[in-house]
């Protein structure tokens, strides 16, 4: 089945890559790209409340150069004709990004969004540009795939999915998961940390359903005994050279806790892993 998948922009180096390690990624499948880019007229009187309009000087300047830039984007994609399954389609939208991004989800039903980390400012001391933490956070019509600027899809060999085991996930709600693994023909290493108790009957009753939905993936799970969260998919993560971090976005829990912006940072400056955000479709 075609899948559509949605690539914010902002023209931005990193934004780019993103575009590209989608491509690649999905190079066997049969895809409608959809590249965003949102813009807004800046400069008009915040005290009169009038939002521009179509017409006016300052708008019809800010959506030409976003349109301006999607051609940009469209002509080097031209270059790239490598997998003839791949329609691009450019959007310009007069938004701001969180809401142009739900906007397209629902309208064009899309099944992935995979965007860069950090914007055009690209700080140095940033991971995580306040626009990604923000979606991955917010916008929870799907999966998010947030890929920093060193990230090369060719290395996708092991993607580590940390879990406490306290969820009872439906088969539904690893689809995503299970195939960026197959696609990828990566291996899927299941991570829990723990202080040393033993698991619960519900513990056990869940790591069994993974077990389940996992029976035709190449996986394993891993334990790590008295070590903080953060800290131990860190060392997890780094020590054996992993290429993907994959977590359920929980709402008010396993995010705010857990993958937050400290936790990107605990990743190290110069982090290459991508992070797929998956969401708990019952909350």
């Amino acid at each position: 089945m075609k899948k559509k998948i949605l690539l914010p922009t902002d023209f931005s180096k990193n934004a780019w890559n993103a575009i590209v390690y989608a491509i690649e990624l999905y190079k066997n499948q049969e895809c409608d790209f959809y590249v965003l880019n949102t813009f807004n007229a800046t400069g008009y009187a915040l005290e009169s409340m009038m939002v521009p309009e179509p017409g006016e000087k300052i708008f019809d300047e800010a959506k030409a150069k976003s349109e301006e830039g999607l051609g940009k984007i469209l002509e080097r994609l031209s270059f790239r004709d490598e997998y003839p399954g791949h329609k691009f389609f450019m959007i310009s939208q007069f938004n701001s990004i969180l809401e142009a991004i739900k906007d397209v989800v629902e309208k064009q039903d899309i099944d992935m969004i995979i965007m860069g980390t950090k914007g055009a400012t690209n700080a140095s001391d940033i991971i995580y540009g306040s626009n990604t933490v923000l979606v991955m956070e917010k916008s929870r019509g799907c999966p998010v795939m947030a890929v920093p600027a060193g990230a090369d899809h060719k290395t996708l060999k092991e993607i580590v999915f940390p879990t406490d085991f306290n969820m009872n996930f439906k088969r539904r709600e690893l689809q995503d998961l299970i195939e960026v693994v197959q696609i990828s023909n990566a291996e899927l290493k299941v991570l829990y940390i723990t202080n040393g108790e033993p698991l619960t009957a519900e513990q056990e009753s869940n790591k069994k359903l993974l077990e389940e939905s996992f029976e035709n993936l190449k996986y394993s799970f891993h334990t790590l005994n008295n070590i903080d969260v953060k800290s131990g998919v860190r060392c997890f993560v780094e020590s054996r050279e992993s290429d993907m971090i994959t977590f359920f976005n929980r709402k008010h829990s396993f995010f705010g806790s857990i993958f937050s912006r400290p936790m990107v940072k605990d990743l190290g400056y110069k982090s290459t892993v991508p992070v797929l955000a998956l969401h708990d479709l019952r909350s």
